[in-house]
């Protein structure tokens, strides 16, 4: 890597989970429109026919990087400056039994991803997998910085440092993003200020990923908190309609919501909750606005199929060989991530300011320390520091608290290969209602479903 007239050239990033359909893509189109940068992206999958296709796709696009895969993740990560980490962790097959086969004992979830019994399950598949991307980052490229999109993001992010503890790893999410989207249409519409970017919207984050609070939205001199209460107010008086549950609205678009369950939140506590209603859901008691599918149907939100990821993927697996065989471009567009901008901004090329997930140093007091949290950081010169974001009011530490302790305990079960103890961890999950016997039979079910992907646990001696 060198620098050259405000340029940086001959950058290497490491990919992950190159074989991505979606993050890789993306990367890739952010990457084309950086004139600042130039370099070589490694894919490395274990898909390694993804990851060639990636490979092929990725240089028929005009820019300054180059494409490679590998079909080593040491010769992908080797004297990598940055490492992105995007996987799915197992197939959706997986994926099916950790959001669908609670449903058999009465628990729905709309994400199954970051928590709740889905979470958990997922954690434990995912965990080892980041204990050895951590080793292997430590042996080919201690100095690089690591940014995982993977879920459980908190817990993956917690395990790389619990592994390599001299490791530069955050997490990004885009979920505060949206929230600073509605705040934006909030104020053109209701305060008629012409049209203004996302960014221009200042907020102060606390949290954990997917949880996330906004204690001070602004827009220049404007407070934006009395607007989003008028708001709040409207979209709880508003009706479910029949459109609401049909058409673009619902079934084709299976990840959109009404805000209910956002609206519904700020006026119990008087903060912005920064998520969609598919995860703030979760996170909340189960008889809030989960507990049964009309329950859901009241808050106007969905509870995503696991079958819907897989049509996406079929379809995405065409859109692959349209671009590898020139029958579609790619298309170059802006996909409103910031892991391009985080890049140059470590590497010295502007200073960013922007919400990400990194181990408590002290930024939130009431919550343990090491414990990944999401707050804003400041992105300089080979530098993330993140910013206070102060106490966790009270009221809302009692949501997170409980979420924040299965999480930990998740992390030492998986790390030190211990079933019993991350069963702990799924029977004290806020979404469980079973009592012991019924949690331990959906725990063994939901281990038997993904024991291909567990074997590091032993699950064959394992009983409860």
């Amino acid at each position: 890597m060198r620098f050259v007239n405000n340029s940086v050239e001959d950058l290497k990033i490491a990919y992950v989970g190159g074989g991505s359909r979606g993050w890789a893509w993306g990367l890739m189109s952010d990457l084309a429109q950086e004139s600042h940068m130039s370099g070589d992206v490694y894919l490395y999958d274990i898909d390694y026919l993804a990851a060639k296709n990636n490979e092929i796709i990725g240089n028929k696009i005009r820019g300054n990087f180059k494409y490679h895969a590998t079909e080593t993740i040491d010769k992908a990560l080797l004297n990598a400056n940055f490492v992105i980490i995007s996987i799915l962790p197992g197939t959706l097959d997986e994926m099916e039994s950790d959001v669908h086969t609670p449903e058999k004992f009465g628990i729905y979830q709309s994400v199954g991803d970051s928590t709740g019994l889905g979470g958990n399950v997922r954690g434990l598949r995912t965990l080892p997998m980041f204990q050895e991307f951590a080793k292997a980052i430590e042996k080919n490229c201690p100095d690089a910085w690591v940014i995982n999109y993977t879920n459980p993001m908190t817990m993956c992010v917690r395990m790389l440092y619990e592994t390599f503890p001299k490791i530069k790893a955050f997490g990004c999410c885009h979920e505060v993003f949206g929230t600073q989207n509605l705040l934006k249409n909030i104020l053109e519409n209701k305060l008629n200020v012409g049209e203004i970017n996302r960014s221009d919207i200042k907020v102060e984050v606390t949290g954990i990923n997917h949880f996330t609070w906004l204690t001070k939205a602004q827009y220049r001199n404007i407070d934006i908190y009395p607007l989003f209460k008028e708001y709040a107010e409207e979209i709880l008086l508003k009706e479910v309609s029949e459109d609401d549950h049909s058409g673009d609205n619902w079934i084709n678009k299976l990840f959109k919501t009404s805000n209910k369950v956002k609206c519904d939140l700020f006026l119990r506590y008087g903060k912005i909750a920064a998520a969609g209603d598919r995860h703030l859901s979760e996170f909340c008691p189960n008889n809030w606005y989960l507990g049964c599918p009309e329950n859901v149907d009241k808050w106007a939100f969905a509870l995503t199929p696991v079958s819907f990821r897989k049509q996406e993927l079929d379809e995405r697996l065409k859109k692959s060989e349209d671009l590898i065989s020139g029958k579609l471009d790619f298309q170059i567009n802006p996909t409103g991530e910031e892991g391009v901008a985080q890049i140059k901004a470590i590497l010295g090329l502007g200073d960013l300011t922007t919400n990400v997930n990194l181990p408590n140093m002290g930024q939130i007091p009431n919550i343990p320390l090491g414990a990944v949290v999401e707050t804003n950081a400041f992105f300089s010169a080979n530098n993330v520091s993140p910013i206070f974001a102060g106490d966790i009011p009270c009221d809302i530490l009692g949501l997170i608290e409980p979420v924040v302790c299965c999480q930990e305990t998740m992390i030492k079960a998986a790390k030190n290969r211990d079933l019993k103890l991350a069963f702990k961890a799924f029977l004290g999950d806020p979404q469980n209602i079973l009592n012991i016997e019924q949690s331990k039979e959906l725990f063994m079910l939901m281990l038997k479903n993904t024991e291909k992907y567990l074997s590091m646990y032993e699950l064959d001696n394992f009983k409860l």
